[in-house]
């Protein structure tokens, strides 16, 4: 289905692929035997042909650096919800935020309901709205659409660039290169100051063939997850997709596999555009924001995947991630070995209880959000369930639309009666089933969702409550066949229900009666409305001399989710609220490292009061016991986890650690440019380590004299030592590259004293 191809490759714009021969001279040949001038007199040169992608014309043409391998972005456009707004634009005003220099979309879809009671949500959404008056934003209001699919309906164009704080920000099938990052990225922006990064590899990504009837972009997606997650073969790159299957393709299908690029690590991803965006463009009354897009005729890229779409089946991702990926045919025809081994490594779950007289049996259904709730994703289940029930054996469905015009158009095209009719759910535009802000399961209850993650807890659940439910990523398709058939798993190839195109009228009314457009509008004079959970940042010192770090949770599983590092679901109510959303740190993960943290933080505090007995008898075991060192050196506490940041954009992941007092995060590798840029951005180092996890105990100090020294002389590893219990030993820590301004924002303490500094 999704062959990797690791040596180089070149791809030719009629669609033929080839490896780059190690004799350049023999491609050369090849090239001129095609009908194709060579670039030189004597050589084709892959370096020059990488420019022919376009990713490099988009990038460069969003730089203002002069050099084409370190790129300093401005963007288009931002995006933001209701979970991070707040934040973003308290940081932003503590850093002389005056108005937003582009477009930037407030969206409320994330704290739509009230899932902690009280006024916190829609006190969020007051000051949301103040803030887009004052400073010139646009305020969608909550109930009328998701994030991304606002962005596609109003923001995308051909060639643009959008940054966005939600870790699924991604328009590349509307040819906008879009990247989710953490909310100080923004706050960047907003500051008109720079993104930062190294121009990033490039995949290419040549889908072939027509999928077959049944399967959805979500299958298309997670088989193509599947192939590349845990290689890390995509990792910081951007995927760029051609190949002769995109034409078979819908821009509804098209945009359901490219937001699920995230969940293979990328940093973003772009595809080519052809006469169906054109079309896609016209009906939303923006025919200006298309153009053709595609590579030059000649362009190398730095690896490339093929995906043979008509050999793709109805897929499933099985707990606790995207990339644990099985056809539905195959879990069902080896359910028990496979559920089984699943029960087993996980050490909670009881999935092979599903299994009923030799078939799996889910007890909710949802279909949701930016990935799921299409109208073309609706307008299908619509199609499989006419004149059917879902029962009341005891399978639940819901569905939401991802936008009110979704919705008005499922209501004039009468697929929202059919829908009804079966006994699902039709509800609103709301993220909450895709981070467990809804929706939650029974306990040991399986959900199939055509959402974006099915990690630990993404479903509502709570461990250490003793309640354990868990999430299956499948397409809307198969769901659509699994509630006909009253929860019996089921694959929609079965079903053979042809695709069709079904005809959108994209009505706005709904947006042009309730969405705040304030962009060019900015008035200084309006007051922002604050409730009472909305908290400003407390003050972060700066990074002194020595640090001294103590380890207040070590986690050796391979991967850590940012979902494990600060919880979803009801705990996004206080997102506005630093210090108290500190409480909820690794909650889930290890429940008492909030303690051990505050207690790390009493001591640099008595040591900033002078009192000096704590840390002494620390650093005496090492000779540095001297009150000079001891007033040049921060107490700090410490996470120490082999590949921590898989999964969302949320800053609160290293936020919450810092305002605990966290100092610095070591890791073996970070599983994502975001997180890692998230702890620079809030002061705290992102130091790498190359021994084993073994060597670090949580309650072991670790120092590292002269770190302030070696961050302002751009050290790439420093020496340190762990003081454990009963030994000292000595270590080396790495510091991968840093750029001048993160290792200022470090040094300053974050990226709000960095601001306030300059």
């Amino acid at each position: 289905m999704v062959k990797i191809l690791n040596e180089k490759v070149f791809f030719l714009f009629n669609n033929e692929c080839f490896p780059i021969t190690t004799d350049i001279g023999d491609m050369n040949a090849v090239l001129y035997g095609r009908g194709y001038p060579t670039y030189s007199p004597e050589f084709f040169d892959p370096v020059e042909a990488r420019k022919g992608s376009m990713t490099y014309k988009i990038l460069t043409s969003h730089s203002n650096s002069t050099s084409d391998r370190k790129l300093n972005i401005k963007f288009d456009a931002l995006a933001s919800h209701d979970i991070t707004y707040v934040g973003i634009i308290q940081t932003a005003r503590a850093s002389k935020l005056e108005k937003f220099p582009v477009p930037y979309v407030l969206t409320n879809c994330h704290n739509s309901l009230c899932a902690v009671g009280g006024t916190i949500n829609e006190d969020d959404h007051r000051f949301g709205l103040s803030a887009a008056k004052k400073y010139g934003g646009i305020f969608v209001p909550a109930h009328q659409a998701v994030i991304h699919q606002y962005v596609r309906e109003t923001m995308t164009g051909c060639g643009k660039m959008i940054l966005g704080s939600d870790s699924h920000t991604r328009y590349g099938a509307l040819g906008t290169m879009g990247i989710g990052e953490g909310g100080p990225e923004l706050v960047k922006q907003i500051l008109s100051k720079t993104y930062d990064i190294d121009y990033p590899e490039v995949i290419g990504v040549y889908l072939h063939g027509k999928p077959k009837a049944g399967v959805g972009p979500q299958d298309v997606a997670l088989a193509i997850i599947g192939a590349v997650f845990k290689s890390g073969f995509v990792k910081n790159k951007v995927l760029e997709f051609v190949g002769d299957g995109i034409k078979y393709l819908s821009v509804d299908f098209r945009n359901g596999i490219d937001v699920m690029t995230t969940e293979t690590t990328c940093l973003s991803s772009i595809w080519v555009t052809d006469g169906k965006v054109e079309d896609y463009y016209k009906a939303h009354g923006r025919p200006e924001s298309y153009k053709k897009m595609q590579p030059d005729k000649l362009t190398c890229y730095d690896g490339f995947i093929r995906v043979d779409m008509d050999k793709i089946e109805s897929m499933i991702a099985l707990p606790f991630h995207p990339s644990n990926v099985y056809t539905i045919k195959e879990l069902n025809e080896n359910a028990e070995d496979i559920l089984l081994k699943l029960d087993e490594e996980s050490g909670n779950l009881k999935l092979a209880d599903k299994i009923k007289d030799g078939k799996i049996n889910v007890e909710q259904g949802i279909i949701a959000g930016c990935a799921g709730g299409s109208f073309e994703n609706l307008c299908y289940l619509a199609k499989a369930v006419r004149g059917k029930s879902i029962g009341s054996e005891g399978f639940d469905m819901s569905v939401y639309p991802a936008s009110q015009p979704i919705m008005a158009e499922l209501v004039r095209n009468g697929a929202i009666s059919d829908i009804l009719s079966s006994g699902i759910a039709m509800k609103t535009a709301f993220c909450g089933p895709c981070f467990g802000a809804c929706d939650t399961p029974s306990n040991n209850g399986l959900s199939i969702r055509h959402t974006t993650r099915n990690f630990p807890n993404r479903e509502g659940s709570k461990p250490g409550n003793g309640q354990i439910a868990s999430v299956a990523l499948v397409d809307a398709r198969s769901i659509a066949a699994t509630a006909i058939n009253h929860g019996v798993l089921t694959p929609a190839t079965e079903l053979g229900i042809p695709e069709e195109s079904y005809k959108y009228n994209f009505d706005d009314s709904t947006y042009r009666s309730r969405v705040y457009q304030g962009y060019g509008y900015a008035d200084e004079s309006e007051t922002l409305q604050f409730g009472p959970n909305i908290t400003n940042w407390p003050e972060l010192p700066a990074l002194s001399k020595n640090s001294l770090i103590k380890l207040c949770s070590v986690i050796d599983d391979p991967v850590t989710t940012t979902d494990e590092l600060i919880p979803s679901g009801e705990t996004s109510s206080y997102r506005s609220n630093p210090l108290r959303l500190a409480e909820f740190t690794l909650s889930r993960k290890d429940p008492e490292y909030v303690g051990r943290a505050k207690e790390v933080a009493d001591v640099e505090k008595s040591r900033k009061e002078g009192n000096f007995t704590k840390v002494k008898s620390v650093l005496d075991r090492i000779d540095m016991g001297s009150d000079e060192v001891i007033i040049n050196t921060n107490i700090g506490s410490v996470i120490y986890a082999v590949k921590p940041g898989d999964g969302s954009a949320r800053e609160q992941a290293a936020s919450c650690q810092r305002v605990l007092g966290g100092s610095a995060n070591i890791a073996k590798e970070y599983a994502t440019k975001r997180y890692r840029s998230n702890l620079i951005n809030w002061g705290m180092i992102p130091f790498t380590f190359e021994g084993e996890p073994s060597e670090f105990k949580c309650g072991d100090y670790v120092f590292v004299p002269n770190i302030r020294n070696a961050i302002e002389s751009k050290a790439s590893r420093v020496a340190a030592k762990i003081i454990s219990a009963d030994y000292v030993k000595e270590i080396t820590l790495n510091l991968p590259e840093l750029t001048d301004s993160e290792r200022q924002i470090i040094l300053d303490g974050c990226l709000i004293n960095y601001y306030s500094r300059s």
